[in-house]
C-alpha cells in the first residue's frame, strides 16, 4: 500500500511555468490597445495636411496613393511607432520595479535609473557629441545607476533601503546635470533642455528600430522567464523559494532587464517623467490581479504615450510641447493624488 510518504516530491516550479490567463486583464489590454490604435489613426492624420482616418487605414495597409503613403511613412509613422514602443518599454521596466520593490513609488524615474540615463547623455551633449553617442552614452548611464543603487542596498531589493537610496542616487545625479547645464555654452544648453524635458519632435527610424529590437528581445524574456516568478515573489523570498523560483538570480535578471528596457527608452526620447510611474499602477488597478501585470501594463503605457504625445502636438495652434510636459503634468497630479491615497490607507 502507497503511503504519503511513498509518493514522490513535488516538482518546483520553475520561473517559466504556466500561469492562468485572467480574462479582466485581457480585456483590459485589448481596451487599451484598441485605445492606442485609434488615437495613432487620428494622429497619423492630424497635421498641416490632414488625412482622413479611413484613408490612414488604407495607406498603412500599402493601398493609399504616393503623397500619403510619404507624409505618413516617411514623416509621421517614425515618431508615432517611437511613441509606441518607448511607451511600452517605460510600462514594462515601471511594472517590474514596482513588482520588485513592492511599492508602488518604485519607479525608475524616482529611483535614479532614468537620472542616470539623463546624466550621461547631458555629458556627451556638452561635449558636442552625436545623437549616435547620445544614445549610447543614455543607455550606459541607466545601466551604471541600477547597478550602482544594486550595490548600495545590498540584498534589499525590496522595502524602503532601496528607494532611499535610489531617491538619494536620483538627487546626486540631478545636481551633476544641474552643475552640467551651468558649462555649457547657450546652444548645447537648449539642445540638452529640450532632451531633458522629454521630446518625440523629428524621431526617425533611427530611434525607432532599436527601440523595437530591444523590446522584441526584452519583453518576452520578462514576460516567459520572469513574470511568473515575479508573481510568486509577491508572497515573500522564502515561499518563493520553496516554490522552486531561484530568487537572487530572478531579481538581478528582472531588474537588469527592466533598466534596460527604461535606458534605452530615455536613449530614444529623453527622460519621459511619471509614466513608469502611471502605466503599471494604472493597470494594476483596471485588472484587479497580482502580480506586475506586465502585459497590461504593456498596452496602457503605449495608449498614455501616444495620447500625450497628441496632446503636446495640438495643444497649442501656433507651436508643439515636448511630450515630457504632457506627462509632467498629468504625473505630478497622479503622485500627489497616489501619495494621499497610500498615507490614508497607512501604507506610507
Amino acid at each position: 500500500m502507497t503511503t504519503v510518504l511513498d509518493k514522490p516530491a513535488a516538482r518546483p516550479r520553475s520561473i517559466g511555468s504556466r500561469v492562468g490567463v485572467r480574462p479582466r486583464a485581457v480585456v483590459v489590454g485589448a481596451a487599451a490597445a484598441l485605445g492606442a490604435f485609434v488615437i495613432s489613426v487620428f494622429s497619423l492624420g492630424t497635421g498641416d495636411f490632414e488625412i482622413a482616418p479611413a484613408d490612414v487605414v488604407t495607406t498603412l495597409f500599402g493601398e493609399g496613393n504616393p503623397a500619403h503613403e510619404f507624409i505618413i511613412g516617411e514623416l509621421r509613422l517614425p515618431r508615432l511607432i517611437t511613441a509606441l514602443l518607448v511607451g511600452a518599454a517605460l510600462a514594462a521596466g515601471g511594472a517590474v520595479f514596482q513588482s520588485l520593490v513592492r511599492n508602488p513609488l518604485g519607479s525608475p524615474d524616482m529611483l535614479g535609473v532614468t537620472n542616470g540615463a539623463s546624466t550621461a547623455a547631458l555629458t556627451v551633449v556638452i561635449l558636442g557629441g552625436t545623437s549616435t553617442q547620445l544614445s549610447v552614452a543614455a543607455v550606459a548611464g541607466g545601466l551604471v545607476a541600477t547597478l550602482l543603487i544594486q550595490l548600495i542596498a545590498g540584498r534589499a531589493l525590496h522595502g524602503f533601503r532601496f528607494i532611499l537610496v535610489g531617491i538619494g542616487l536620483a538627487a546626486i545625479l540631478t545636481g551633476i546635470s544641474g552643475y552640467l547645464l551651468t558649462r555649457g555654452v547657450q546652444m548645447e544648453n537648449a539642445r540638452a533642455l529640450l532632451w531633458l524635458t522629454g521630446s518625440l519632435d523629428g524621431r526617425d527610424w533611427g530611434q525607432a528600430v532599436p527601440m523595437l529590437i530591444v523590446l522584441g528581445v526584452t519583453l518576452p524574456f520578462l514576460l516567459l522567464a520572469c513574470g511568473p516568478g515575479l508573481r510568486m515573489l509577491e508572497m515573500g523570498d522564502d515561499a518563493a523559494s520553496a516554490l522552486g523560483v531561484p530568487v537572487p538570480l530572478l531579481r538581478n535578471a528582472s531588474l537588469l532587464a527592466a533598466a534596460l528596457l527604461v535606458s534605452f527608452a530615455a536613449a530614444s526620447a529623453g527622460p519621459v517623467n511619471f509614466l513608469a510611474l502611471i502605466a503599471p499602477h494604472l493597470a494594476k488597478r483596471l485588472t484587479r490581479a497580482p502580480g506586475p501585470n506586465l502585459l497590461p501594463s504593456v498596452f496602457v503605457g503605449a495608449l498614455l504615450l501616444t495620447g500625450a504625445d497628441f496632446i503636446a502636438q495640438h495643444l497649442l495652434e501656433d507651436r508643439a510641447l515636448p511630450v515630457g510636459v504632457v506627462t509632467g503634468l498629468v504625473g505630478g497630479a497622479y503622485l500627489v493624488w497616489l501619495l494621499t491615497t497610500e498615507r490614508r490607507a497607512g501604507r506610507i
